[in-house]
């Protein structure tokens, strides 16, 4: 079951994802002596990192961090990567952070690269795990039909025309045609070993994947709809993105 919580703005759904997630690290912290945590990227994490960030009661060098997805062939220094978007947002405005392993991309060898942070996910199991969801309620880069059952950490996988059609819609790149058609992506079975599943989904755009997540059958053709599966997640709405859900949230935060 995935347990809702709805605020009246953008803003509000970011700060109460952030809280949220940062008293689960500071609890992992005190539980284990360290956290792994996995934070997403987009235009719908903007708000949450930057609360993030903030909480100073989070010891950040007993934390490591992991992302979700990477673009194939895509350096770290161009407008729309990961690694950039996440040096920018998140790994450089904290200078004690332990650790954290990027997705690279553009490695050589990309068969090495999956081996290399399949190796690194199973020495630093997942606490809390940061998360969107898609407009084609996709996980991750596991855009449908997506792969349940596979038990790699992360692998290379193909990006269907609406995934690609929102990278370009939300603009990161100057034309459809510009967006990869490859990535590197965290696949299901791995983002639901998380002990805590954060879920930030603001926006109009997101209404009809929030309603198929939430109120429809678990399937791989709406992939984020296997966390009704997840026993400790918690998705945070805006009233835009929750308009579609049949039962209609009141504005104030719940």
């Amino acid at each position: 079951m995935i347990d809702l919580r709805f605020h009246k703005t953008k803003l509000e759904t970011g700060f109460a994802a952030a809280a949220f997630g940062a008293a689960a690290i500071v609890e992992a912290i005190a539980s284990r002596g360290h956290a792994n945590i996995v934070v997403a990227t987009g235009a719908s994490q903007f708000e949450m990192l930057a609360a993030l960030v903030g909480h100073n009661e989070i010891d950040w060098s007993r934390v490591t961090g992991f992302h979700l997805d990477e673009y194939i062939n895509m350096p770290a220094t161009h407008p729309a990567s990961f690694r950039r978007y996440l040096a920018e947002h998140f790994t450089g405005k904290l200078p004690t952070l332990g650790a954290f392993h990027f997705v690279e991309g553009d490695a050589p060898d990309l068969a090495a690269e999956l081996a290399r942070l399949g190796a690194l996910l199973d020495r630093h199991p997942i606490d809390v795990m940061f998360a969107g969801i898609g407009e084609n309620g996709h996980l991750a880069f596991n855009d449908p039909p997506a792969d349940f059952e596979t038990t790699d950490a992360y692998r290379v996988v193909e990006l269907e025309d609406r995934c690609r059609r929102q990278q370009f819609g939300e603009g990161w790149f100057p034309s459809l045609e510009a967006v990869p058609h490859r990535a590197i992506s965290m696949t299901v079975r791995r983002i639901m070993s998380s002990r805590v599943v954060v879920l930030t989904v603001p926006d109009q755009r997101k209404a009809d994947a929030v309603r198929g997540v939430v109120e429809g059958p678990i399937t791989n053709l709406c992939p984020a709809s296997i966390l009704q599966r997840h026993a400790a997640c918690r998705m945070f709405l805006d009233p835009l993105a929750a308009s579609r859900l049949s039962s209609k949230p009141h504005a104030a935060a719940l």
